[in-house]
């Protein structure tokens, strides 16, 4: 059965009352009638199509508006460009709104003088009317009705800066730092336009595990470093004559005749040029139960020398004499060496006396070009060349310190580098006014090979060094977060040049931190060394110095910095993956945000990477947003 619509039934009323009409008598109202009819039709029916029309034209405002919005924040200043955007834009707004057709001819994108984008366009609607035909009358309309918009935008963008700052720690091994590569070079497809002018778009990345590996920016945010003074000499004190030895025992202790000797017990004597019996040679002994013509060896530990697997003792070249002082010393001449009694100097290179080398000292004695060192219990060859004498305080190549078991430890300097400690701790202070903290780290935590890369618009080269990030060492997070501040504050111009940040105005810059962690923040620093008061996955604890760090938990100290660049007008926005079920880990993530719809947390791969896609398309909407 024909279903019969409204209009079919409208349209049988107006015949049946024509019908009735006609066959009226009174012709003055059959011709009233005829005039009125197509009148009657129009308002009837016509009022579908403005509906319609009024309709249309709030979609297509809508659309424009949006399409309008598009071209306007393009990197884009050229006509031809804005309208490819815009069209483009306005073209997939407009499928959701059937029976119309777009004018493309009547459509335009234009950035005036004034910096707005002026948008217009026109479509056309099918309508109802215009299907009538009403003989004699004809058609009364087309078949469509054009429908305008008109839409402006004012171009009012910013330059973009934005450091990713990376959690690239041990416990992101494996998938974690796959995906995490994965995710944001997602963000910096998004926030690094092609474009660079009238506005430029940047990206720094800020890795960060124990520390923040700044490479070649090492000396001048942390100061210079004392090096090395050669080493020309280095001779055994020893005082008097040398004895004559004729014999020794194979017994323990060791009994060695050397006939009117002169010593005294305790006495620490130096052995050397012995024949057969070459274990004895350049070593220090006590010399204990002494008669006029022999003496029994014991080692400086107080042990006795045990000599029954020793060879037999030939001839009479071997000799005994007794140390200066009574330590057999070693006198080192390095000229101009710059230490001081109680200084630790670390010895490196020397040739011939070989065994001293690799090794932390106390220094003794100390003169313009010369000092002592005591030596360790063991053989000593003649020097004979070279060596480097290094000292090894705060502020020098090597640091000699004592662990939580008073035990002495010696690390090298790195390049990486820890918090900023005094007044200017929780400030982006230029580092020529206030030098952030050195890094001596262990062999078993090194400094982390990702190294920070400053502000950059090359998305090609800022995407190479994501991929090349890795996994490894503890977590020093809040090194990480004051090092992504700093990578977009213009005071440290002076240390990043044209890569630093530009001016806080944020009329005309958008800086942007994006923080990401997967747990918890481990280690603090005292003097460049992991502080005795970290946590739990900082390392062994045999490693760590003997003092506290004097600003407190990583996570005081992330807060702090977090509130100070939230301050200077940063937005931060915070991202947690798979976080450990920590409350200040994620009391963390989410205190540290600009606003709560700054926080995500990732749970997945996948999770992370719409994250960072998001927070990339929302810096690249408040670019022009004020």
């Amino acid at each position: 059965m024909r279903r019969i619509s409204w209009f079919d039934g409208l349209c049988r009323g107006l015949r049946a009352s024509a019908r009735r009409l006609a066959g009226d008598t009174r012709g003055n109202v059959a011709m009233l009638f005829a005039l009125s009819v197509p009148v009657l039709i129009l308002m009837t029916v016509g009022g579908v199509d403005i509906h319609r029309a009024s309709t249309v034209r709030v979609n297509l405002q809508d659309a424009l508006d949006a399409a309008t919005l598009s071209a306007a924040r393009s990197p884009y200043t050229q006509n031809a460009d804005l309208q490819r955007v815009g069209l483009a834009s306005l073209r997939a707004n407009l499928k959701a709104y059937p029976n119309i057709i777009l004018r493309d001819a009547d459509t335009s994108f234009v950035l005036n003088s004034d910096d707005v984008v002026v948008a217009s366009s026109k479509v056309d609607v099918k309508t109802l009317v215009a299907s009538i035909f009403l003989p004699p009358y004809g058609k009364f309309m087309d078949d469509y009705l054009p429908v305008g918009a008109h839409s402006e935008v004012d171009r009012s963008s910013r330059n973009i800066e934005v450091a990713l700052v990376l959690d690239t720690t041990g416990s992101m091994a494996g998938q974690k730092i796959i995906d995490l590569r994965a995710a944001a070079k997602d963000l910096v497809d998004i926030v690094v336009q092609d474009i660079q002018t009238p506005w430029y778009s940047k990206v720094a990345i800020v890795p960060y595990s124990m520390a923040v590996n700044v490479d070649t920016y090492a000396t001048a945010a942390r100061g210079s470093i004392v090096g090395s003074v050669n080493i020309t000499g280095a001779v055994i004190n020893l005082a008097g004559t040398p004895q004559i030895i004729t014999a020794a025992t194979k017994a323990s202790p060791v009994v060695v005749t050397s006939t009117a000797h002169g010593f005294s017990n305790n006495d620490v004597v130096w052995v050397t040029g012995v024949g057969g019996m070459t274990s004895l040679n350049n070593k220090p002994y006590l010399v204990k139960n002494k008669t006029d013509n022999t003496f029994q060896l014991y080692r400086l530990t107080g042990y006795p020398v045990d000599g029954r697997n020793y060879n037999d003792l030939t001839g009479t070249t071997g000799r005994v004499q007794r140390c200066q002082n009574n330590d057999c010393s070693i006198t080192i001449t390095a000229s101009n060496h710059g230490l001081v009694n109680n200084n630790y100097v670390y010895i490196t290179d020397v040739g011939g006396m070989t065994q001293i080398n690799n090794q932390t000292y106390l220094v003794g004695n100390a003169t313009t070009n010369s000092f002592t060192i005591d030596m360790n219990e063991a053989s000593l060859t003649p020097y004979s060349s070279g060596g480097r004498s290094w000292c090894a305080q705060q502020g020098c190549t090597y640091f000699a310190f004592e662990n939580v078991y008073d035990d002495l430890v010696t690390h090298r300097i790195s390049s990486c580098v820890t918090e900023r400690t005094g007044g200017n701790a929780y400030t982006d202070a230029a580092p020529s006014t206030a030098r952030v903290g050195r890094n001596y780290p262990s062999t078993s935590n090194p400094c982390l090979a990702n190294t920070l890369k400053p502000l950059s618009s090359n998305r090609a080269a800022v995407k190479a060094d994501i991929d090349l990030l890795s996994a490894s060492g503890s977590t020093g997070g809040h090194i990480g977060v004051a090092w992504g501040w700093y990578a977009v504050s213009p005071n440290f111009s002076g240390l990043f040049g044209s890569s630093a940040g530009g001016a806080y105005n944020t009329a005309d810059t958008l800086k942007a931190v994006v923080i990401m962690t997967d747990g918890e923040y481990n280690s603090g620093y005292c003097n460049g060394v992991i502080a005795a008061n970290s946590t739990s996955g900082s390392g062994s604890a045999a490693l760590h110095i003997n003092c506290n760090a004097p600003n407190g938990h990583p996570f005081d100290q992330t807060l702090a910095l977090c509130t100070a660049m939230k301050n200077a007008g940063v937005i931060v926005y915070t991202v947690g993956f798979q976080v450990v079920d920590d409350a200040r880990a994620r009391a963390l993530i989410s205190d540290c945000a600009t606003s709560s719809g700054n926080v995500y947390m990732a749970n997945s791969g996948a999770d992370l990477r719409q994250a960072f896609s998001a927070i990339g398309r929302d810096i690249t909407q408040l670019r022009i947003s004020r």
